[in-house]
C-alpha cells in the first residue's frame, strides 16, 4: 500500500488588504483546509468568558447596541496604543493558537484534504513561520490596498500604516517567503499563479 501524501502547511503571508483570505479561498478550491484565524479569534470573543476579561481591560465602550463586541471599535482602540495590543494579544492569542493547532490536527486526518492553508495575519509575529512547510508572499501596492480596505469599510491610509507599524516588515516578510504571488492585477492572475504554485508544491 502507497504511504499517505504528506499534507504541506502553507502560510500566507502579506500587508493589510493584499489579498490574503482570496488567495486562501483559491487553495480551498484545489482541496485544501484554510484555517482562518481572524475567523476564530472572532468566534472566540462572542463567547462569555472571553468578552468579560477584554471588557474588563478596555471598557464597555467596546460593545455593541446588542452587548457583543464590536471588532471594529476594539481594533481602533488596540492599534492606537502598543500597550492595549500587547494586553489583548496576551487574552486572545495563546486561545487562537490552541484552536489552530486542534484544527490542524483535524485536516491531517481528512483524507480529502491535500494541504493545510494557514490565513493568520500575524503569522510571522507569533512565530508559526517556521512551522509551515512553504510560505507565500502576497504582493500589492499600497494604493491598491488602500483602496480595497477603504471599500470594504475597515480603514484609511493612515490606519493601514499604523497598524502595519505593529506588524513585521512586509520586506521582511517578502524575504522568508518560498513564493510570490502578484496581486497588482486582476483575479483571473491572482487564481493562475495560486494554481502554478500549488502544483508545484502538491504535485
Amino acid at each position: 500500500m502507497d504511504k499517505p501524501k504528506k499534507k504541506p502547511i502553507i502560510g500566507i503571508l502579506g500587508g493589510v488588504g493584499s489579498g490574503k483570505s482570496t488567495v486562501a479561498a483559491e487553495f480551498a478550491k484545489l482541496g485544501c483546509a484554510v484555517i482562518d484565524a481572524d475567523k476564530i479569534a472572532h468566534k472566540l470573543l462572542n463567547k462569555k468568558d472571553l468578552r468579560k476579561k477584554v471588557v474588563a481591560s478596555f471598557g464597555k465602550v467596546i460593545l455593541d447596541s446588542a452587548g457583543k463586541i464590536d471588532h471594529k471599535k476594539l481594533a481602533d482602540i488596540a492599534f492606537a496604543d502598543a500597550g492595549k495590543l500587547l494586553e489583548l494579544n496576551e487574552i486572545i492569542h495563546p486561545l487562537v493558537l490552541k484552536e489552530v493547532r486542534k484544527l490542524i490536527k483535524q485536516a491531517k486526518g481528512q483524507k480529502r484534504v491535500k494541504a493545510i492553508v494557514l490565513d493568520m495575519p500575524l503569522l510571522a509575529e507569533v512565530g508559526w513561520a517556521k512551522r509551515c512547510d512553504k510560505l507565500i508572499f502576497v504582493e500589492c501596492k499600497q494604493q491598491l490596498r488602500v483602496e480595497r480596505t477603504k471599500k470594504m469599510g475597515i480603514f484609511s491610509k493612515n490606519m493601514l500604516k499604523i497598524r502595519e507599524n505593529f506588524q513585521i516588515s512586509l520586506d521582511n516578510k517578502k524575504s522568508i517567503a518560498d513564493n510570490i504571488i502578484d496581486n497588482n492585477s486582476g483575479f483571473s492572475a491572482l487564481a493562475g499563479q495560486v494554481t502554478d504554485i500549488f502544483s508545484g508544491i502538491y504535485g
